[in-house]
Parts: C-alpha cells; structure tokens; sequence
C-alpha cells in the first residue's frame, strides 16, 4: 500500500509557485529594458527622416513633422520591433503575447495624448522636456500593461488574432496617414502647419 506523504501537495504547490515567480521576474526584467530600447529608438526615429534626407521611405516609420500624431508613430514602431525581438526569448515563459502587446502598445498613444493634451491645456505651450519626459511615462505605462497582461492566466484564443489584427490596424494607419493625413489638429505640424510628409 503506497501512502502519499502528507506535504506531497504542498511542495508541488510551493514549486509552482517558485517557478511562476521566476517566470514573472524574467518577463518584468524584459519589459523594464524595453522602456529604455524604445525610449531610444523612438528619440532616433524623431530625427531619422531629416537626417535621411527626408527620403520617402523612412517616413513611413520616422517622424516627418512635430504633429502629435507623428510622436505616436515614433513610440508604435520601437515598440513593435522591440515585441517581435522579445518573443524569441518570452514565447515559452508568458501567455497572451500577442493581445498583451497590443495593448501595451496602443496604449502608449493613449498616453501621450492625455497627457500632452492635459499639460498643455493648463499652461498653454509646449515645453521640449515636458514632451520628452512624457513620452518615457508614455512607453513605460505601455510596457508596464503589457507585462500585466503577459503574467496572467491564458486568455481565449481569439484574442491572440484579434492583438495581430489590432497592430495591423495601427501600422497600415501609420503608413496610409503619412502620406495622407486628415486635416484635423491631431495631424498638424505645430511649427509649420503642415500635415504629413507632403505638407
């Protein structure tokens, strides 16, 4: 007669949960660095199209005016390559990939918005380092949700297309909305009052 030792259930238990927090901690790490690479990159992207030449092509993922609309584009495409480097190293260790970055990344733009749209209602200009700084916040709310969502339990399976086809929504945005912004303030450069790469 096998007889199962009364703390069996327990150890696995405390094992999982050992694991599950050594999971986590490796996801934040991940996610914490993403802050600083995107940081980055969005702050090159800013001025890649100028220091191009403003040639067409880089405009679809650099900034090509100092419209609103165009800083969102600079936190969306670090942001997207940054999550595609990262599942190589995450796919095995996290759930809902592909919904937890989209969420992360729509709401950087969301952040932005509020933000700047907040700051510059009450005192009426633009400050050059408010802007940078909020931006930072702006990356780090979005992969801060992300790394919520990644931790949780698995989410429905179509949530996993409805996250590529959200991102894919936003991209083909970014692109279209370059070369063909609407004519709202969103997408006016605050400098020259030019939308888009065309003025």
């Amino acid at each position: 007669m096998r007889i199962r030792h009364p703390f069996c259930h327990l150890d696995l238990t405390l094992r999982i949960s050992y694991d599950e927090r050594k999971m986590n901690k490796k996801v934040l790490r991940w996610d914490l660095i993403g802050i600083a690479v995107i940081s980055v990159l969005g702050s090159v992207l800013h001025f890649a199209f100028e220091w191009s030449g403003e040639w067409e092509p880089v405009g679809v993922i650099a900034a090509v005016n100092e419209s609103v609309w165009e800083h969102f584009k600079i936190g969306f495409w670090p942001a997207l390559f940054y999550s595609i480097f990262e599942y190589r190293f995450l796919r095995k260790s996290t759930n809902n990939f592909a919904i937890a970055k989209a969420a992360g990344i729509y709401v950087i733009p969301i952040a932005i918005a509020v933000l700047f749209y907040s700051y510059t209602a009450i005192i009426g200009k633009e400050i050059f380092i408010v802007d940078i700084l909020i931006f930072v916040i702006a990356v780090g709310l979005g992969q801060l949700t992300s790394y919520r969502i990644l931790t949780l339990k698995p989410l429905p399976n179509i949530l996993h297309g409805f996250g590529i086809f959200l991102i894919v929504i936003l991209a083909v945005a970014f692109g279209l909305f370059t070369f063909y912004p609407p004519r709202l303030p969103i997408f006016q450069d605050a400098l020259t009052g030019g939308y888009g790469i065309l003025k």
